[in-house]
């Protein structure tokens, strides 16, 4: 399921790669985790791209391929475990898993490195700069049984704030590490934390832990909580189609998450295939003509009497109006579900056909549970990585999991451009060959 199509993604220099680590640290602490014998190198041997095409081409020019640094405990510590604080923030929307993480983060530091005080932020980077509930103390009876539940116990929030204030907040109670779990827009905020801290030669390692339900961050094979996902969104397909069979002429719409990237959309339609169209942002499709989407649902309904459609938020932008911008920034998109839900309805009003249309939103169920057991484990290696990372001093980076390893990425790389699927990629024509739709040209 979390295949990816390489093709799409820009290859980056090897030197955007390298992971930084905190200057001014004077001494490295030995650490007790190098007797395991699983201790990582920061040689980079993960490949960016893993193809022998790719790795030739390089070896041609005299370089080397790009690669990211495997992530892992390290041999030295940057920090003395006992004299640390640390804290853990969650911000933007919810996603199934964000329990588990900081549960996983806070249990590696106190068990693992013996890192007595565990502060979790109160809803988003507002609780770093000082707004709102003080911190919450993460003990062990506090996140216990946290992973059993959705949503995150710290809260969270979108939106921007003051990076000096955050950075005051932090030295005032003097915390050493800050993980940050979140997707795009968070992990800019925690990159332009990091830099002010250089600046201001604050010992601060502030680590991200990817967290986006779209899927959307680039180089990770897959966002936690996105397995969890698709499993709901493929069940409610389900149910759709349920409804579809159970009406004369009956065609059902699923609204799925997807604001850029249709990866919910994609694979729930390849874990249910009784999916018959799935529309996602990445392919354009146009609703009239002989090659449009009521034609096909005509054809569909004559040939076979119902339909059911995935349909990824972000799709069908050019149909429907925007409607201005969320606290992050994000340009808020217009409601592609009510307005094919509508048209679909108008059109069969006019036509000889009769349909009884059906409309499904999950998306609050789709992210707001708790983790199944393929995502948990997940969860639990990436909080666990993370606290790898900080307690070795490397800083602006985040955790993430690529070509079958867990690596440790720099922010900026993870954010240069946004992961999205490949219209020409094997994902995308696996899903045209299930659903058997064609590509809904105007002509």
């Amino acid at each position: 399921m979390a295949e990816t199509d390489k093709s799409s993604v820009p290859l980056p220099a090897a030197e955007d790669l390298i992971p930084r680590r905190l200057t001014g640290v004077e001494a490295l602490l030995p650490s007790a985790l190098s007797q395991s014998g699983i201790v990582a190198t920061d040689a980079p041997d993960v490949l960016a791209e893993a193809s022998l095409e790719s790795v030739r081409r390089f070896s041609a020019a005299g370089a080397e391929p790009p690669a990211f640094v495997r992530a892992g405990p390290r041999g030295q510590l940057a920090f003395e475990p006992s004299s640390i604080r640390a804290g853990i923030v969650t911000c933007g929307g919810l996603c199934p898993g964000l329990n588990d993480v900081i549960r996983s983060i806070t249990f590696t530091l106190r068990y693992l490195y013996g890192v007595s005080t565990v502060e979790g932020f109160r809803y988003g980077y507002a609780g770093v700069a000082g707004i709102g509930p003080e911190p919450l103390e993460l003990s062990h009876e506090v996140v216990d049984a946290i992973h059993e539940h959705g949503g995150t116990l710290l809260g969270s929030s979108r939106g921007h704030q003051d990076v000096e204030a955050m950075l005051d907040n932090l030295v005032r109670r003097q915390i050493s590490i800050l993980f940050c779990i979140g997707g795009d827009g968070t992990f800019r905020g925690a990159s332009a934390l990091a830099e002010a801290a250089q600046k201001r030669s604050v010992k601060l390692a502030v680590i991200g832990i990817p967290k986006t339900i779209d899927n959307d961050l680039q180089w990770v094979d897959k966002s936690f909580g996105f397995a969890t996902a698709v499993g709901v969104a493929a069940e409610t397909i389900a149910v759709a189609h349920n409804e579809a069979r159970g009406a004369r002429n009956g065609i059902a719409i699923v609204k799925l998450m997807g604001r850029h990237s249709g990866f919910i959309a994609a694979h729930a339609t390849l874990a249910n295939p009784d999916c018959n169209v799935c529309l996602v942002p990445e392919v354009p499709f146009h609703l009239d003509g002989p090659n449009g989407l009521f034609m096909f649902l005509e054809e569909r309904l004559t040939r076979s009497g119902h339909c059911v459609l995935a349909v990824a938020e972000g799709s069908g932008q050019h149909l429907v109006a925007a409607a201005g911008t969320d606290p992050s920034g994000n340009q808020k998109l217009g409601d592609i579900g009510t307005y094919l839900r509508d048209a679909i309805k108008d059109h069969f009003q006019t036509s000889d056909l009769s349909a009884h249309v059906r409309y499904i939103d999950p998306s609050y169920l789709v992210r707001g549970g708790p983790a199944n057991a393929v995502d948990g484990e997940y969860c639990l290696a990436l909080g666990q990585h993370a606290v790898h990372a900080g307690m070795a001093g490397f800083t602006d980076v985040m955790v993430g999991h690529w070509n079958q390893q867990f690596t440790i990425v720099p922010l900026k790389a993870a954010t240069r451009s946004r992961r999205q699927l490949d219209p020409g990629g094997a994902t995308w024509n696996r899903v045209v060959q299930t659903t058997r739709q064609p590509s809904f040209g105007a002509d």
